[in-house]
C-alpha cells in the first residue's frame, strides 16, 4: 500500500439524510442496510482498460488479468471497472509498459523479463535461472525487501507494480532433437525471454524473443529449433509437441516466473483508497489462483502429452552446471555494466542463498525422500 496516496473521503447529502431518516423512526436494522448501499452510491465511477502481455488462448497466465477485474468490480460494487485486453488488441504484447506509462492504457498485465532492454533488474521481478521458488520469492517481496525494491524500479517509468500472479517451476522447453551434450546447444535457434536469453546465448544458442502468438508457426517452419515457454498446461495448448516432441526437464532456469499489475501512477493515485484496497486484494488473489491452478492441470497435461508420444527427457547434471556458471556470468556481465541491476542482484542473492539453506534443511530435504519413496 502506497503510504503517500491521498486520503479521500466521498459522502452524498442524499445518503446521510436516509440513514438520519431510519434512526429517527427506530428502525435500526433498516439503518444498517442502508448505511452500506450509501457509502457505495457515494464513490465515484471508475472506468480503466488493462491489456494482457497474454493470448486469452491461454486461459492460466491470461486468466489472472480477467480475476483481477472480476474481483475489484465485486469489491466496489460495480463502481471501478477493468476492461480487460489481451495480447495485441490495444498495443503490442511486448510494450504494454510503453502503454501505461504515457498513459494510452490506465493498466497491464505483464511479466518484468520482458523489459530487460529498458532496465536490467526488472528481470528479477519476474525471476532468473537457479532462482527463488514461488513461495521464496512471494516471501522476497512481502518480507525481504523486494517490492519496495521493484517499486523504485517502476517509478522510474511512472507505473505502480503490484505481483499478480506466478507460473511455478517452468520446463527446460522443448526442441526438435535431442540434447546429449552441451555442444549440442551450439547453434540452435531457441526462442526465450528476457535474462534467460542471454544464459543461452552464452552456451552459443541464437536466442529470439518473440511473443507466444508467433512461436508455433516459427517452429513449424522450421525457424526455431527450440522453444522455452511455460509448462504442460499452457505448451500442450500451444502445440508445440506436433513440431519438437524432446520435453526437457527440470526447470532449473525457471523455478517460477512471477507476473505483475502495473498501474500508470498518476491514474493510481486518483483511486479511492477503498478502490486500491480493492485492487491490491484483487491481485493478491490473482496470485494464489493462478499457481494453484498450475500445479493442479500441469500434471493432467503432462499424461496427455505423453500419451502422444512426447519424450520426456531431463538435463545431464554437466549441461545443467554449463547453466548455472554461464548464469552466474551473465550476473556479473550486468552487474558490470548497470549499478541499478549490481544492487538488486546483491540484495536478492543474499536472500535466496538463505532460502537454499532452509530448503535444504526442511522442506527441500522432505521433497527430495518422498519423491524417491511414495507411500
Amino acid at each position: 500500500m502506497d503510504n503517500n496516496l491521498p486520503t479521500l473521503v466521498y459522502q452524498t447529502e442524499e445518503g446521510l439524510m436516509k440513514r438520519r431518516d431510519m434512526l429517527k423512526f427506530g428502525v435500526a436494522g433498516g439503518a444498517a442496510a442502508v448505511a452500506a448501499p450509501a457509502l457505495a452510491q457515494s464513490q465515484p465511477t471508475i472506468r480503466w482498460r488493462m491489456q494482457s502481455s497474454f493470448p486469452k488462448s491461454l486461459d492460466t497466465v491470461f486468466g489472472g488479468a480477467t480475476t483481477i477485474a472480476q474481483k475489484v468490480s465485486k469489491l466496489t460494487d460495480g463502481k471501478f471497472e477493468i476492461q480487460v485486453f489481451s495480447a495485441g488488441e490495444i498495443v503490442g504484447p511486448l510494450q504494454v509498459l510503453d502503454a501505461v506509462q504515457i498513459g494510452t492504457i490506465e493498466a497491464g498485465h505483464t511479466a518484468g523479463f520482458y523489459y530487460i532492454g529498458k532496465m536490467p533488474a526488472l528481470v528479477f521481478d519476474t525471476g532468473v535461472p537457479f532462482g527463488l521458488t514461488p513461495r521464496q520469492h512471494n516471501a522476497w517481496m512481502r518480507y525481504g525487501g523486494g517490492l519496495e525494491l521493484m517499486r523504485d524500479l517502476y517509478k522510474q517509468f511512472n507505473v505502480v507494480q503490484i505481483p499478480c500472479g506466478n507460473t511455478g517451476a517452468q520446463m527446460g522447453g522443448w526442441f526438435r532433437k535431442e540434447i546429449k551434450t552441451v555442444d549440442d546447444l551450439k547453434g540452435l535457434r531457441m526462442r526465450a525471454a528476457g535474462f534467460l536469453g542471454s544464459v543461452f546465448a552464452k552456451l552459443g544458442v541464437v536466442v529470439q524473443q518473440i511473443p507466444a502468438g508467433d512461436v508455433y508457426p516459427a517452429l513449424e517452419r522450421g525457424t526455431l529449433d527450440a522453444v522455452e515457454w511455460v509448462g504442460p498446461y499452457d505448451d500442450e495448448k500451444l502445440g508445440f509437441h506436433k513440431v519438437a516432441n524432446n520435453y526437457y526437464a527440470p526447470g532449473v532456469m525457471e523455478l517460477g516466473a512471477s507476473l505483475c499489475f502495473i498501474g500508470n501512477e498518476a491514474k493510481m493515485r486518483e483511486l479511492p483508497p477503498q478502490y486500491r484496497e480493492a485492487l491490491e486484494a484483487a491481485c493478491a488473489e490473482a496470485n494464489l489462483d493462478m499457481l494453484a491452478k498450475y500445479d493442479a492441470y500441469n500434471i493432467q497435461a503432462l499424461r496427455r502429452l505423453l500419451a502422444a508420444n512426447v519424450q520426456l527427457r531431463f538435463w545431464s547434471n554437466d549441461i545443467m552446471k554449463a547453466l548455472q556458471t554461464a548464469t552466474a556470468e551473465a550476473m556479473q556481465d550486468f552487474s558490470a555494466k548497470d549499478a541499478t541491476f549490481a544492487k538488486v542482484h546483491q540484495h536478492w542473492k543474499a536472500f535466496r542463498d538463505d532460502q537454499v539453506l532452509w530448503s535444504a534443511v526442511n522442506d527441500g530435504a522432505a521433497e527430495r525422500f518422498l519423491a524417491a519413496n511414495r507411500g
